[in-house]
Protein backbone atom coordinates (compact mmCIF):
# COMPACT_ATOMS: atom_id res chain seq x y z
CA UNK A 1 0.00 0.00 0.00
CA UNK A 2 1.20 3.39 -1.14
CA UNK A 3 1.43 6.19 1.32
CA UNK A 4 0.46 9.50 -0.45
CA UNK A 5 2.95 12.40 -0.46
CA UNK A 6 2.65 15.85 0.74
CA UNK A 7 2.34 17.11 -3.11
CA UNK A 8 0.21 14.79 -4.41
CA UNK A 9 -2.65 15.50 -1.21
CA UNK A 10 -1.92 19.19 -2.37
CA UNK A 11 -2.30 18.74 -5.91
CA UNK A 12 -5.30 16.62 -5.09
CA UNK A 13 -6.98 19.30 -3.13
CA UNK A 14 -6.42 21.58 -5.63
CA UNK A 15 -8.28 19.93 -7.90
CA UNK A 16 -11.33 19.16 -5.75
CA UNK A 17 -11.43 23.38 -5.12
CA UNK A 18 -11.28 24.35 -8.43
CA UNK A 19 -14.14 21.59 -9.27
CA UNK A 20 -16.26 22.64 -6.68
CA UNK A 21 -15.94 26.55 -7.74
CA UNK A 22 -16.36 24.86 -11.77
CA UNK A 23 -19.81 23.88 -9.73
CA UNK A 24 -20.89 26.87 -7.99
CA UNK A 25 -20.17 29.03 -11.38
CA UNK A 26 -22.92 26.49 -12.80
CA UNK A 27 -25.20 26.98 -10.47
CA UNK A 28 -24.77 30.88 -10.82
CA UNK A 29 -25.64 30.60 -14.36
CA UNK A 30 -29.01 28.51 -14.26
CA UNK A 31 -30.24 31.41 -12.69
CA UNK A 32 -29.21 34.48 -15.04
CA UNK A 33 -31.34 35.46 -18.31
CA UNK A 34 -28.48 34.20 -20.49
CA UNK A 35 -27.82 30.95 -22.05
CA UNK A 36 -26.32 28.16 -20.32
CA UNK A 37 -24.26 26.62 -22.47
CA UNK A 38 -21.48 29.37 -23.37
CA UNK A 39 -20.62 29.02 -19.45
CA UNK A 40 -20.48 25.12 -20.04
CA UNK A 41 -18.03 25.31 -23.17
CA UNK A 42 -15.57 28.32 -21.51
CA UNK A 43 -15.64 25.91 -18.11
CA UNK A 44 -14.73 22.56 -19.96
CA UNK A 45 -12.19 23.96 -22.11
CA UNK A 46 -10.47 26.03 -19.26
CA UNK A 47 -10.83 22.84 -17.10
CA UNK A 48 -9.11 20.98 -19.97
CA UNK A 49 -6.43 22.74 -20.51
CA UNK A 50 -5.69 23.14 -16.52
CA UNK A 51 -6.00 19.24 -16.01
CA UNK A 52 -4.89 17.49 -18.68
CA UNK A 53 -2.14 15.30 -17.59
CA UNK A 54 0.99 16.14 -19.04
CA UNK A 55 2.00 12.41 -19.63
CA UNK A 56 -1.02 12.10 -21.57
CA UNK A 57 -0.76 15.36 -23.40
CA UNK A 58 -1.12 15.35 -27.42
CA UNK A 59 2.04 17.16 -29.44
CA UNK A 60 -0.46 20.20 -30.45
CA UNK A 61 -1.24 20.92 -27.32
CA UNK A 62 1.38 22.87 -26.36
CA UNK A 63 1.51 25.92 -23.89
CA UNK A 64 0.68 28.56 -26.11
CA UNK A 65 -2.95 26.63 -27.11
CA UNK A 66 -3.24 26.25 -23.47
CA UNK A 67 -3.71 29.18 -22.48
CA UNK A 68 -4.28 31.23 -25.26
CA UNK A 69 -8.04 29.33 -26.61
CA UNK A 70 -9.52 29.34 -22.93
CA UNK A 71 -8.60 32.69 -23.12
CA UNK A 72 -10.03 33.25 -26.64
CA UNK A 73 -12.97 31.68 -25.33
CA UNK A 74 -13.61 33.42 -22.31
CA UNK A 75 -12.84 36.94 -24.12
CA UNK A 76 -16.12 35.59 -26.75
CA UNK A 77 -18.19 35.08 -23.95
CA UNK A 78 -17.37 38.67 -22.45
CA UNK A 79 -18.06 40.22 -25.32
CA UNK A 80 -20.83 38.25 -26.70
CA UNK A 81 -22.94 39.02 -23.34
CA UNK A 82 -22.40 42.72 -23.50
CA UNK A 83 -23.27 43.25 -27.20
CA UNK A 84 -26.40 40.32 -26.50
CA UNK A 85 -27.23 41.89 -22.79
CA UNK A 86 -27.01 38.83 -21.14
CA UNK A 87 -26.83 38.99 -17.70
CA UNK A 88 -24.51 36.39 -16.95
CA UNK A 89 -22.22 36.28 -13.75
CA UNK A 90 -18.83 34.94 -13.17
CA UNK A 91 -18.00 32.62 -10.49
CA UNK A 92 -14.76 31.47 -8.60
CA UNK A 93 -14.41 28.64 -11.46
CA UNK A 94 -13.53 30.74 -14.18
CA UNK A 95 -11.87 32.73 -12.34
CA UNK A 96 -9.29 30.09 -10.79
CA UNK A 97 -9.16 28.68 -14.46
CA UNK A 98 -7.82 31.72 -15.55
CA UNK A 99 -5.28 32.64 -13.18
CA UNK A 100 -3.99 29.40 -13.23
CA UNK A 101 -3.40 29.62 -17.17
CA UNK A 102 -1.98 33.17 -16.25
CA UNK A 103 0.35 31.39 -14.29
CA UNK A 104 1.52 28.82 -16.94
CA UNK A 105 1.43 31.00 -19.53
CA UNK A 106 4.35 33.74 -17.87
CA UNK A 107 6.36 30.57 -16.42
CA UNK A 108 5.85 27.69 -19.15
CA UNK A 109 5.29 29.44 -22.67
CA UNK A 110 8.20 30.05 -24.83
CA UNK A 111 9.80 33.53 -24.08
CA UNK A 112 8.26 35.04 -27.57
CA UNK A 113 5.05 33.88 -26.93
CA UNK A 114 4.77 34.59 -23.39
CA UNK A 115 4.02 37.93 -23.14
CA UNK A 116 1.11 37.50 -25.88
CA UNK A 117 -0.21 34.36 -24.01
CA UNK A 118 -0.09 36.12 -20.80
CA UNK A 119 -1.30 39.47 -21.43
CA UNK A 120 -4.70 37.53 -23.24
CA UNK A 121 -5.29 35.72 -20.32
CA UNK A 122 -5.11 38.73 -17.98
CA UNK A 123 -6.86 40.48 -20.77
CA UNK A 124 -9.68 37.86 -19.85
CA UNK A 125 -9.51 38.13 -16.56
CA UNK A 126 -10.27 41.60 -16.63
CA UNK A 127 -13.18 41.60 -18.84
CA UNK A 128 -15.29 39.18 -16.38
CA UNK A 129 -16.33 41.78 -14.71
CA UNK A 130 -18.54 43.14 -17.68
CA UNK A 131 -21.09 40.45 -17.86
CA UNK A 132 -22.13 41.07 -14.28
CA UNK A 133 -21.89 44.46 -13.98
CA UNK A 134 -24.51 47.14 -15.64
CA UNK A 135 -22.27 50.59 -13.55
CA UNK A 136 -18.77 51.18 -14.85
CA UNK A 137 -17.80 52.43 -11.49
CA UNK A 138 -18.75 48.10 -9.80
CA UNK A 139 -16.70 46.85 -12.81
CA UNK A 140 -14.11 49.08 -11.93
CA UNK A 141 -13.92 48.22 -8.43
CA UNK A 142 -13.75 44.39 -9.59
CA UNK A 143 -10.77 44.42 -12.35
CA UNK A 144 -9.13 46.20 -9.68
CA UNK A 145 -9.26 43.30 -7.51
CA UNK A 146 -8.56 41.24 -10.48
CA UNK A 147 -5.45 43.12 -11.47
CA UNK A 148 -4.03 42.59 -7.90
CA UNK A 149 -4.52 38.91 -8.05
CA UNK A 150 -3.28 38.70 -11.99
CA UNK A 151 -0.41 40.86 -11.19
CA UNK A 152 0.60 38.78 -8.04
CA UNK A 153 0.39 35.27 -9.83
CA UNK A 154 2.40 37.11 -12.91
CA UNK A 155 4.77 38.45 -10.82
CA UNK A 156 4.97 34.63 -8.76
CA UNK A 157 5.06 32.96 -12.51
CA UNK A 158 7.77 35.12 -13.64
CA UNK A 159 10.31 34.90 -10.14
CA UNK A 160 9.83 30.93 -10.63
CA UNK A 161 10.57 31.22 -14.16
CA UNK A 162 13.82 33.51 -13.66
CA UNK A 163 15.05 30.70 -10.91
CA UNK A 164 14.03 28.30 -13.41
CA UNK A 165 16.47 30.36 -15.82
CA UNK A 166 19.21 30.19 -13.38
CA UNK A 167 19.33 26.65 -12.89
CA UNK A 168 19.34 25.94 -16.33
CA UNK A 169 22.74 28.05 -16.78
CA UNK A 170 24.12 26.85 -14.10
CA UNK A 171 23.52 23.18 -14.87
CA UNK A 172 24.66 23.76 -18.33
CA UNK A 173 27.71 25.59 -16.63
CA UNK A 174 28.52 22.54 -14.87
CA UNK A 175 28.43 20.24 -17.53
CA UNK A 176 30.39 21.74 -19.21
CA UNK A 177 32.86 22.34 -16.70
CA UNK A 178 32.95 18.68 -16.39
CA UNK A 179 33.04 17.77 -20.34
CA UNK A 180 36.30 20.32 -19.96
CA UNK A 181 37.80 18.22 -17.48
CA UNK A 182 37.22 15.16 -19.17
CA UNK A 183 38.82 16.22 -22.36
CA UNK A 184 41.63 17.35 -20.00
CA UNK A 185 41.48 14.02 -18.10
CA UNK A 186 41.72 12.26 -21.78
CA UNK A 187 44.55 14.88 -23.24
CA UNK A 188 47.10 14.07 -19.67
CA UNK A 189 46.11 9.96 -20.20
CA UNK A 190 46.23 9.46 -23.15
CA UNK A 191 48.89 12.14 -24.66
CA UNK A 192 51.19 10.28 -21.95
CA UNK A 193 50.33 6.61 -23.10
CA UNK A 194 50.94 7.65 -26.78
CA UNK A 195 54.10 9.31 -26.11
CA UNK A 196 55.23 6.40 -24.41
CA UNK A 197 54.38 4.28 -27.28
CA UNK A 198 56.22 6.46 -29.69
CA UNK A 199 59.37 6.76 -27.80
CA UNK A 200 59.19 3.45 -27.41
CA UNK A 201 58.43 2.47 -31.19
CA UNK A 202 61.22 4.62 -32.39
CA UNK A 203 63.71 2.77 -29.66
CA UNK A 204 62.82 -0.42 -30.91
CA UNK A 205 63.18 0.34 -35.05
CA UNK A 206 66.96 1.21 -33.85
CA UNK A 207 67.30 -2.02 -31.99
CA UNK A 208 66.21 -4.02 -34.56
CA UNK A 209 68.94 -3.51 -36.69
CA UNK A 210 71.76 -3.90 -34.18
CA UNK A 211 70.14 -5.55 -31.07
CA UNK A 212 67.41 -7.77 -32.36
CA UNK A 213 67.22 -10.43 -29.00
CA UNK A 214 66.49 -7.27 -26.96
CA UNK A 215 63.35 -6.16 -28.13
CA UNK A 216 60.90 -7.85 -26.86
CA UNK A 217 60.80 -5.81 -23.70
CA UNK A 218 60.56 -2.65 -25.80
CA UNK A 219 57.71 -4.68 -27.37
CA UNK A 220 55.92 -5.29 -24.02
CA UNK A 221 56.25 -1.47 -22.95
CA UNK A 222 54.56 -0.52 -26.22
CA UNK A 223 51.92 -3.31 -25.24
CA UNK A 224 51.18 -2.05 -21.85
CA UNK A 225 51.07 1.88 -22.91
CA UNK A 226 49.11 1.14 -25.66
CA UNK A 227 46.24 -0.93 -23.22
CA UNK A 228 46.66 1.49 -20.99
CA UNK A 229 45.53 4.35 -23.20
CA UNK A 230 42.30 1.96 -24.38
CA UNK A 231 41.68 1.91 -20.86
CA UNK A 232 41.82 5.48 -20.28
CA UNK A 233 39.31 5.90 -23.62
CA UNK A 234 37.22 3.38 -22.46
CA UNK A 235 36.54 5.03 -18.85
CA UNK A 236 36.26 8.50 -20.09
CA UNK A 237 33.40 7.19 -22.88
CA UNK A 238 31.75 5.52 -19.76
CA UNK A 239 31.86 8.81 -17.79
CA UNK A 240 30.13 10.62 -21.38
CA UNK A 241 27.78 8.03 -21.68
CA UNK A 242 26.21 7.44 -18.10
CA UNK A 243 24.55 9.99 -15.59
CA UNK A 244 24.16 7.85 -12.59
CA UNK A 245 26.25 8.07 -9.10
CA UNK A 246 28.37 5.10 -9.33
CA UNK A 247 29.94 7.07 -12.45
CA UNK A 248 31.92 8.74 -9.50
CA UNK A 249 34.39 5.79 -9.42
CA UNK A 250 35.12 5.33 -12.99
CA UNK A 251 35.98 8.54 -13.94
CA UNK A 252 39.82 8.79 -15.10
CA UNK A 253 41.44 10.89 -11.89
CA UNK A 254 44.26 9.83 -10.59
CA UNK A 255 45.90 9.86 -7.22
CA UNK A 256 48.74 9.29 -5.49
CA UNK A 257 48.79 5.79 -5.47
CA UNK A 258 48.26 5.58 -9.07
CA UNK A 259 52.18 7.21 -9.21
CA UNK A 260 53.98 4.63 -8.11
CA UNK A 261 52.79 2.37 -11.18
CA UNK A 262 53.09 5.42 -13.43
CA UNK A 263 56.03 6.17 -12.75
CA UNK A 264 57.27 1.88 -12.83
CA UNK A 265 55.74 2.17 -15.82
CA UNK A 266 57.55 4.85 -17.89
CA UNK A 267 61.28 4.10 -17.89
CA UNK A 268 62.62 2.50 -21.07
CA UNK A 269 66.17 0.84 -21.83
CA UNK A 270 68.54 3.13 -20.78
CA UNK A 271 66.55 4.88 -18.11
CA UNK A 272 65.50 5.11 -14.83
CA UNK A 273 63.02 6.57 -12.40
CA UNK A 274 63.84 6.75 -8.99
CA UNK A 275 60.54 7.23 -6.75
CA UNK A 276 60.87 8.74 -3.50
CA UNK A 277 57.92 9.18 -0.96
CA UNK A 278 58.42 10.85 2.26
CA UNK A 279 57.48 9.21 5.47
CA UNK A 280 54.68 10.93 6.16
CA UNK A 281 50.82 9.06 5.37
CA UNK A 282 49.57 10.83 1.96
CA UNK A 283 46.30 8.62 1.49
CA UNK A 284 44.55 10.99 3.64
CA UNK A 285 45.14 14.01 1.68
CA UNK A 286 42.22 15.69 -0.14
CA UNK A 287 41.16 13.81 -3.64
CA UNK A 288 41.73 16.95 -5.43
CA UNK A 289 44.73 17.57 -4.34
CA UNK A 290 45.66 14.19 -5.00
CA UNK A 291 44.27 14.22 -8.32
CA UNK A 292 46.58 17.27 -9.00
CA UNK A 293 49.75 15.95 -7.60
CA UNK A 294 49.23 12.82 -10.06
CA UNK A 295 48.76 15.30 -12.94
CA UNK A 296 51.94 17.02 -11.95
CA UNK A 297 54.29 14.00 -12.45
CA UNK A 298 52.14 12.80 -15.34
CA UNK A 299 52.55 16.29 -17.53
CA UNK A 300 56.55 16.35 -16.26
CA UNK A 301 57.02 12.82 -17.20
CA UNK A 302 55.49 13.38 -20.69
CA UNK A 303 57.45 16.47 -21.27
CA UNK A 304 60.57 14.75 -20.37
CA UNK A 305 59.48 11.62 -23.12
CA UNK A 306 58.51 14.60 -25.40
CA UNK A 307 61.59 17.18 -25.30
CA UNK A 308 64.47 15.13 -22.92
CA UNK A 309 64.41 11.50 -24.25
CA UNK A 310 68.18 11.78 -23.91
CA UNK A 311 68.08 11.41 -19.88
CA UNK A 312 69.45 8.97 -18.29
CA UNK A 313 67.78 9.70 -15.05
CA UNK A 314 64.33 10.95 -13.67
CA UNK A 315 63.23 11.64 -9.56
CA UNK A 316 59.75 12.09 -8.79
CA UNK A 317 60.26 13.13 -4.82
CA UNK A 318 56.87 13.73 -2.79
CA UNK A 319 57.28 15.10 0.79
CA UNK A 320 54.50 16.58 3.48
CA UNK A 321 55.55 19.06 5.52
CA UNK A 322 52.95 20.46 7.98
CA UNK A 323 50.60 22.18 5.82
CA UNK A 324 51.64 21.32 2.38
CA UNK A 325 53.02 18.96 0.48
CA UNK A 326 55.29 19.39 -2.95
CA UNK A 327 55.67 17.37 -5.34
CA UNK A 328 59.08 17.51 -7.69
CA UNK A 329 59.99 16.01 -11.10
CA UNK A 330 63.76 16.44 -11.90
CA UNK A 331 65.56 14.70 -14.98
CA UNK A 332 68.98 15.49 -16.13
CA UNK A 333 68.67 15.58 -20.32
CA UNK A 334 70.37 17.72 -22.70
CA UNK A 335 67.15 18.29 -24.73
CA UNK A 336 68.34 15.63 -27.02
CA UNK A 337 64.81 14.16 -28.73
CA UNK A 338 64.05 12.29 -31.53
CA UNK A 339 60.00 13.00 -31.69
CA UNK A 340 58.71 14.42 -34.38
CA UNK A 341 57.59 18.20 -34.10
CA UNK A 342 54.10 16.93 -34.41
CA UNK A 343 54.17 15.20 -31.80
CA UNK A 344 55.94 17.49 -29.07
CA UNK A 345 52.74 19.24 -27.98
CA UNK A 346 51.47 22.68 -28.33
CA UNK A 347 53.08 24.09 -25.06
CA UNK A 348 49.59 24.20 -22.98
CA UNK A 349 50.43 20.87 -20.96
CA UNK A 350 52.11 23.25 -18.36
CA UNK A 351 49.80 26.19 -18.91
CA UNK A 352 46.53 23.76 -17.80
CA UNK A 353 48.43 21.99 -15.11
CA UNK A 354 49.58 26.09 -13.73
CA UNK A 355 46.21 26.44 -13.72
CA UNK A 356 44.84 23.35 -11.73
CA UNK A 357 47.74 24.19 -9.76
CA UNK A 358 46.82 27.51 -8.71
CA UNK A 359 42.88 27.09 -8.72
CA UNK A 360 43.84 25.01 -5.48
CA UNK A 361 45.84 27.27 -3.66
CA UNK A 362 49.35 25.90 -4.72
CA UNK A 363 51.87 27.21 -6.53
CA UNK A 364 54.20 25.68 -9.73
CA UNK A 365 57.30 26.17 -10.91
CA UNK A 366 58.75 24.67 -14.09
CA UNK A 367 62.52 25.69 -15.07
CA UNK A 368 65.68 23.98 -16.06
CA UNK A 369 68.02 22.85 -13.21
CA UNK A 370 71.83 24.05 -12.65
CA UNK A 371 73.80 22.61 -15.77
CA UNK A 372 71.26 20.38 -17.98
CA UNK A 373 68.23 19.21 -17.10
CA UNK A 374 64.44 20.41 -16.17
CA UNK A 375 62.50 20.64 -13.03
CA UNK A 376 59.26 20.88 -12.56
CA UNK A 377 57.91 21.57 -8.30
CA UNK A 378 54.61 22.37 -7.35
CA UNK A 379 53.42 22.96 -3.92
CA UNK A 380 50.26 22.98 -2.46
CA UNK A 381 48.21 23.68 0.64
CA UNK A 382 46.21 20.92 2.91
CA UNK A 383 44.55 23.02 4.78
CA UNK A 384 43.69 26.74 5.03
CA UNK A 385 46.01 28.72 7.40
Amino acid sequence: MRTASPGGCARGGAVGVLLMATVIDLLYTIDMTGPLWPTVVVLAVGLAAVLWPPARRPEWLTEKRRTAVPALASVLYSVTSVVAGWHARFGPGETLILLSLLFVAVRHCPARSALTCGLATGGALLLLPVRSFTYFAEQTSVMQVALVLGGATAGLAAYLRSLDYRRTVAVGETRRAERLAIAADLHDFVAHHVTGILVQTQMARMMAATRPDELDPVLAGIERAATEALASMRRTVGVLRDTGPEIAGRHPVGDLAGIRDLTEGFAVPGQSVVLHLAPAPLDDLPHEVQAAAFRVVQEALTNVRRHAADADEIIVYLRREGRYLEVSVTDDGRGGTRLPEAARGGGFGLVGLTERVTALGGELRAGPRDGHGWQVRAVFPLRKP
